[in-house]
């Protein structure tokens, strides 16, 4: 299963998107000619190469709320497609679906990157986490200590696993994860209780997350998990079975 990032980068270079470069179109100056007015590059050129947080700059979001039309516009143009999310407060670009089979494909400028089995696991796991977060009617921001995250993936995995090993292999895991752009990692949050745990890794789990696990995918992964564990709970195909591989889609 190989859902596009939020972070994917494009396959040529965003800026010469930007400045019209090999036969794209270009955002003319005109379109500037207000300078009283939003810049339409400050907002596209962003957007090629991830996604926009209303958190991380107010002034950009409301700029890209205002300019909303013109980008979808010029984007479609590079046959993608503007994701907007006010009340979660982020925005990205993804491919436009293919709807006409005989029409020919257009290359992909966002590509897909797949996802081995334990990444779309930690992902699906962290997704259940979200919704049970979002039901509980707390904060707005889910943050998860290390031995937190550890703790939701132990109890899919064979039992006897060596303790530093499977930290080990969380953290590669979480670094992927994180690459992809679902989770950030924050600085580690003081604790009183426990001089170790202060210094423990914390992660935020970010909301664009719903956007690209919907319900459909976690059932499509519930069945898969569901094959995976009967196959770690038959001792005679516990060491050779291998890790199930998600499909391309």
């Amino acid at each position: 299963m190989s859902p596009e990032s939020p972070t994917d980068t494009l396959l040529a270079n965003a800026d010469s998107f930007a400045a019209g470069a090999g036969g794209h179109p270009a955002i003319s100056s005109a379109t500037h000619a207000n300078a009283s007015q939003p810049d339409l590059t400050s907002l596209v050129v962003p957007l090629l190469k991830g996604v926009l947080y209303r958190e991380d700059d107010a002034a950009q979001w409301a700029a890209l709320l205002q300019l909303q039309p013109r980008v979808r516009d010029y984007v479609a143009v590079l046959a993608l497609e503007l994701v907007v999310d006010e009340a979660e407060g982020y925005a990205f670009l993804r491919s436009q679906p293919q709807t006409d089979d005989a029409a020919p494909k257009l290359p992909r400028l966002v590509r897909r990157q797949p996802m081995s089995f334990q990444v779309s696991l930690l992902l699906a796991l962290l997704r259940k986490k979200l919704a049970e977060f979002d039901a509980s009617g707390g904060d707005t921001r889910l943050i998860l200590a290390r031995s937190a995250v550890v703790e939701l993936v132990r109890v899919f995995l064979p039992t006897g696993s060596n303790e530093s090993r499977l930290i080990d292999q969380i953290e590669t895991q979480l670094n992927k994860v994180i690459e992809l752009g679902f989770v950030r990692r924050l600085k580690a949050q003081p604790d009183s209780t426990s001089s170790r745990a202060a210094q423990e890794p914390v992660y935020e789990v970010r909301r664009i997350l719903k956007a690209f696990v919907d319900a459909q995918w976690l059932a499509e992964f519930d069945a898969r998990l569901a094959a995976y564990q009967v196959q770690l709970a038959a001792p005679s195909n516990a060491n050779s079975t291998a890790t199930p591989e998600p499909d391309d889609e």
